[in-house]
């Protein structure tokens, strides 16, 4: 019964722990997609704007 006891108690911390790491990992989520989303915003507002500038993989700048 006492080896019982002491396997739930180690299970019990054992949830409780990656209770933790999942709460932490949703807030880092959380915080990642906002980050996200405001690049994006801004990508989409400097591409409206025209003011761009930054050549990307093949695509040859305005001058050729």
């Amino acid at each position: 019964m006492e080896q019982l006891e002491e396997q739930i108690a180690h299970l019990t911390k054992t949830v409780d722990e990656l209770s933790d790491v999942v709460a932490r990992q949703d807030n880092e989520i959380t915080l990642l997609i906002n980050r996200v989303r405001m690049l994006m915003e801004r990508e989409a507002d400097r591409e409206a704007a025209g003011s761009g500038g930054v050549v990307i993989g093949d695509e040859r700048p305005p001058h050729y």
